[in-house]
């Protein structure tokens, strides 16, 4: 059985070495000294003057759009080709997801088909890093200028990678990270919020503690979303082998690419100038191949080996959206596309080139 992920994990005596002292302490959850010191580790790894730390990357971007205080009923405008948590986020803070059409190298949101999509009602544009592909941030950034719009990243992605050097963490006014089980990067359940505005600081900290400002005081009606010692200290870990874990993708990926990219109706992803890559997933779109990617989905799993058909459906797709304004694919016609066609194929730090090339051969015959 092969899966199209599998957790990256320390030794379970690094990892019992890292939590002992929470037997003395006590302390397991509310901001403790292991939360702690891995946000001071991630501001330094990402090179931003802000990270809050959450018990998922989901409740993390609901805070941040909360945190911006947007009229309710405004319109943001974001990409269907994403994970429901995505247009989740934005619809349970009582606003409209605009959906904007993506990119057909890297199926991010395609800032030339932005501009049309604004109207008085817009207050922020969300795009998503696909694949650890990153937005053309400057693109979007320009227009966000232009008409006074907000911007926050969903980064769930894109964690390790770097554009001319820098993180994607601190793009546009916030980025969301995701710390799930899956990522490259993972606290077990995880996620953060990495801005520069001083003044969000205390804010997203109430938030996620049920607004709790003081021990008789509640300054907002937030929730409860703190990451707790030993997520944190899950995180305190794996940031010690996150080098070795993006290497050991890259081989993987390279193999991939080897066995895979001279093939008539297969495409795979091409790098990004300037973009370092974190190797998150694998997307293969089977346009004009000799089987569908619902054949190769199928084929696959009979031998045991799990792809994803990730993303699909689009969001705009999904029953619970079907009376929004631009609910069904059909108005983003390359989203719809991809999204019918795409597979990501199982790729994780210690898969062996064995199996890469045994899942290659099930494909190619």
């Amino acid at each position: 059985m092969i899966n199209v992920t599998r957790s990256s994990m320390p030794t379970i005596e690094e990892y019992m070495n890292e939590i002992k002292d929470l037997w003395d302490s006590h302390w397991l959850t509310n901001m403790g000294a292991k939360h702690r010191e891995l946000q001071a580790q991630l501001e330094g790894f990402l090179g931003v003057p802000h990270v809050v730390l959450y018990t998922n990357g989901h409740l993390a971007l609901e805070n941040v759009i909360a945190a911006m205080n947007f009229p309710r009923g405004g319109e943001v405008i974001t990409t269907p080709f994403t994970f429901a948590s995505t247009t989740h986020a934005i619809v349970r803070n009582g606003l409209t997801p605009i959906f904007c059409d993506i990119r057909a190298d890297d199926y991010t949101l395609d800032p030339d088909k932005l501009e049309p999509l604004i109207t008085d009602k817009t207050v922020a544009i969300l795009p998503v890093h696909v694949y650890g592909h990153l937005c053309d941030v400057d693109a979007i950034e320009s227009i966000a200028k232009k008409h006074n719009l907000k911007v926050i990243y969903d980064a769930a992605h894109a964690f390790g990678v770097t554009k001319n050097g820098a993180s994607p963490a601190g793009f546009g006014d916030a980025s969301m990270f995701s710390f799930h089980a899956t990522k490259v990067f993972n606290t077990i359940e995880g996620g953060a919020v990495c801005f520069a505005d001083d003044s969000m600081v205390q804010v997203l900290n109430d938030m996620k503690n049920f607004g709790i400002r003081g021990p008789e005081d509640c300054a907002y009606i937030g929730g409860n979303a703190k990451m707790s010692e030993f997520q944190a200290a899950m995180g305190i870990c794996n940031l010690r082998h996150l080098s070795e874990e993006i290497s050991k993708r890259q081989k993987v990926v390279e193999r991939y690419n080897s066995e895979l990219s001279s093939i008539s109706g297969i495409k795979l992803s091409a790098p990004q100038d300037g973009v370092k890559s974190n190797y998150a997933y694998f997307p293969v779109v089977f346009d004009g191949y000799k089987y569908t990617r619902d054949e190769i989905f199928a084929k696959l799993a009979e031998q045991g080996i799990t792809a994803r058909k990730y993303f699909y459906p689009l969001t705009s797709d999904f029953e619970c959206y079907k009376d929004f304004p631009t609910a069904g694919g059909d108005k983003t016609p390359v989203a719809k596309h991809v999204a019918a066609n795409v597979l990501t194929l199982p790729l994780y730090a210690d898969l062996s080139l064995e199996d890469v090339d045994r899942i290659c051969d099930i494909i190619k015959k």
